[in-house]
């Protein structure tokens, strides 16, 4: 299958780009980059069109890191313009190919369920409240053109990705093997994790499976913040008792973005994969780490 990737050289998008070769597609990226297979401008709503012809599936998980800096007005505005703007451009142009791709699987999150407690949530669940609600929302509904045209959409709603190479975990190895860690304020706020392996693998899984609409891209067991901690210190052989009071993140991130990336509690499962007969290789944290972490 011939696919092309926005984000391919992100966190996420350079491990599924390595991952769809080897399983025998052939990938072409989509970046501003010149001398990428293609080059598009999606702020100013340009790309190269003609290059796209021939693709079957568009895999788009572009946008701007949301936890790279403080969320000022002007941060807040890129990370929704670098989603939505992307999003509908990706889709439009899809929708005026006179062969478009079959499908689009595009970039969602999580945070679409807002702050919810210890709520079972699944696909089914209503969106809640707050800003990556908001943006998680549009972003999703940016993908309309394509839908309207009878493209086949998956949004794929990805949780807590775990990987020693990036992400949040790597930022947080190093205070551990310290041991220094511990959980993030009361700790009894669910994290729903996947880990990168997993992650790969079900976007790998939507390619063939005639699936629409969001799908939760979290392991089948979410936990709190203090599971979460204490799994990780087991792991590693260290001590994570220190807690971390809500003020250090806030003075470190600021309050907004803090509440929402370390506060907000939300409990997911991936109850379309599972029905769907997706079997994950990483269903347990404990495990996960035992597993990463000592390679």
């Amino acid at each position: 299958m011939l696919i092309a990737v926005t984000g391919a050289t992100g966190f996420i998008g350079s491990a599924l780009c390595k991952f769809l070769k080897e399983e025998g597609h052939s990938v072409l990226s989509v970046s501003r980059r010149p001398g990428s297979d293609v080059v598009w401008d999606p702020s100013n709503g340009k790309i190269d069109a003609q290059k796209l012809n021939g693709v079957e599936a568009v895999i788009h998980l572009a946008g701007e890191n949301i936890a790279t800096q403080r969320w000022t007005e002007k941060q807040k505005k890129r990370i929704l313009d670098s989603r939505v703007d992307g999003t509908e451009l990706i889709a439009k142009t899809m929708a005026d190919m006179s062969n478009p791709p079959r499908m689009l699987l595009s970039g969602s999150a999580i945070g679409i369920y807002g702050n919810r407690g210890d709520e079972a949530l699944d696909e089914e669940s209503s969106h809640g409240k707050g800003f990556l609600a908001d943006v998680v929302e549009k972003w999703e509904n940016a993908t309309k053109a394509a839908e309207d045209v009878g493209i086949r959409v998956t949004h794929l709603r990805t949780g807590l990705v775990q990987s020693p190479s990036d992400g949040m975990l790597k930022k947080t190895l190093p205070l551990f093997k310290l041991g220094l860690g511990g959980r993030m304020g009361s700790g009894e706020q669910f994290w729903s994790w996947v880990s990168l392996e997993d992650e790969i693998r079900l976007i790998s899984w939507l390619l063939t499976n005639e699936i629409s609409g969001p799908v939760n891209l979290t392991a089948p067991n979410p936990v709190t913040n203090a599971e979460f901690t204490n799994a990780l210190g087991t792991a590693l052989k260290r001590p994570a008792f220190l807690p971390v009071p809500p003020l250090g993140p806030r003075l470190l991130l600021g309050k907004e973005l803090a509440t929402e990336l370390i506060q907000n509690s939300l409990r997911v499962f991936p109850q379309r994969a599972l029905n769907n007969g997706f079997e994950f290789k990483h269903a347990n944290l404990d495990e996960l780490f035992a597993e990463i972490l000592m390679k």
